[in-house]
């Protein structure tokens, strides 16, 4: 509701502030060269979203998205010690992780939506989340990155001459990210479920 509060105010805002300037012509070529661009970006990404998108799925039907919760049975032991082993909501959490692995949070957000539907069926409390829920957000949102695809994507559509400099720092930052919330849901998590 506040974004929503917030973009209408610029928007407004902006409208306004051509017309008090007299410069509407900028007002109009920006709505209509934000839009273009908005389009040109859309259609460029489709290709990256679709072959990823295609690959976690092949990884899912193969049963590769299975094996690599099991794989890292340990993490998952350490993460979510509530959810039972064997449980569906390992698996989803597996493929979301791997898609933010990857750097593909919009192909993670299916899978996520998943996990999370997984954990409410675990969860005591149906009015608070579980502390696996808050550890899962956490993990989630902190995106814990090896690849950074969809950033290398937008650098290369943008013309960047080295579009993949920006991978060891990507690692870096969400490394970091991803340990201090680990760390703080933790913490949190010590007074119990």
């Amino acid at each position: 509701m506040y974004l929503d509060w917030i973009w209408g105010f610029f928007i407004v805002g902006g409208i306004l502030t051509g017309a008090i300037l007299g410069r509407m012509d900028l007002v109009t070529n920006a709505v209509l060269d934000g839009g273009k661009t908005a389009m040109e970006l859309v259609f460029a990404m489709a290709g990256v979203v679709a072959t990823w998108a295609g690959v976690l799925k092949i990884g899912e039907k193969a049963g590769m998205i299975a094996a690599l919760a099991r794989k890292i049975e340990p993490l998952m032991n350490f993460l979510f010690p509530t959810v039972p082993k064997n449980h569906k909501a390992r698996e989803y959490i597996a493929a979301n992780f791997a898609a933010n692995f990857l750097g593909l949070g919009w192909a993670a957000t299916p899978a996520g939506i998943l996990a999370m539907k997984e954990l409410q069926k675990l969860n005591r409390n149906g009015t608070k989340a579980s502390g696996a829920m808050c550890m899962f957000l956490t993990v989630n949102m902190s995106s814990l990155q090896l690849l950074t695809i969809n950033v290398l994507a937008y650098r290369t559509k943008y013309g960047s001459v080295a579009p993949t400099e920006i991978v060891g720092v990507g690692i870096v930052a969400t490394l970091v990210t991803t340990l201090f919330g680990v760390t703080l849901a933790k913490i949190c998590s010590l007074g119990g479920e």
